[in-house]
């Protein structure tokens, strides 16, 4: 029987963290990325719709203060994104969105804290943290060019992953893509992409058709629904 696609991103998870560690031992442990460091936890970002299943399952899992915490400064954030787009508040799919006006919104909240980004430096869900933190920090490369991936990342190791690693990368993506198109035949949900924030909104509404995943029902929100 085919996987399903909670089964496919369980698996994607646990394969994307175990890529980052080879990725991180051949580059001689030379990525910054350490316990604290939330310079790209700053500023939100599009997630897709498995990462919104990760952070609900990951909020439910906390305790009732902090998991309020968290969903209120998720509401606030939001609610200033919406005020400034209201083209949010319709639907917060970016799935039709061009590049440059993601970019814009991007940047116009680009000091907004990740809503689980805890006092300390730390995140509140680090084992249910979407796909793209859990990659984050190996430098990217493109047509032989080698960028750091974020502004701490001031220098780049002179060694580069094997091209072994890069496939591996390639197939992460390519799964991560199956994984999404098996999670929107499921639940019927017209659209892939929502900013950061929306991801730790609770789920609201009538559930998504074939049992949709936690919290992407929230997509639906009381306004123009996104799951039909």
């Amino acid at each position: 029987m085919p996987a399903s696609w909670q089964g496919r991103l369980s698996s994607l998870a646990r394969k994307t963290d175990e890529w980052f560690a080879r990725a991180d031992a051949a580059l001689l442990s030379q990525i910054p990325c350490r316990a604290g460091c939330s310079h790209c936890c700053i500023g939100p970002f599009p997630i897709t719709l498995l990462d919104v299943s990760l952070l609900r399952e990951g909020v439910m899992r906390l305790p009732p203060d902090q998991r309020a915490r968290i969903e209120r400064r998720a509401r606030e954030q939001v609610s200033a994104m919406e005020a400034a787009y209201p083209r949010l508040a319709e639907s917060p799919c970016l799935d039709r969105w061009s590049d440059a006006d993601i970019d814009r919104i991007v940047g116009d909240f680009h000091q907004q804290a990740c809503p689980a980004l805890g006092a300390d430096g730390l995140c509140m869900v680090y084992e249910h943290r979407p796909l793209t933190c859990r990659s984050m920090g190996i430098p990217t490369e493109r047509d032989g060019l080698v960028s750091g991936a974020c502004e701490v990342q001031t220098f780049v190791p002179i060694i580069r992953l094997s091209a072994t690693l890069r496939a591996e990368e390639d197939e992460l993506a390519r799964r991560e893509a199956g994984a999404l198109a098996l999670c929107r035949s499921t639940t019927g949900t017209d659209g892939e992409e929502v900013l950061l924030p929306y991801g730790f909104l609770p789920a609201t509404g009538t559930p998504a058709r074939g049992g949709g995943p936690p919290g992407v029902s929230l997509l639906d929100r009381g306004q123009n629904a996104v799951l039909r």
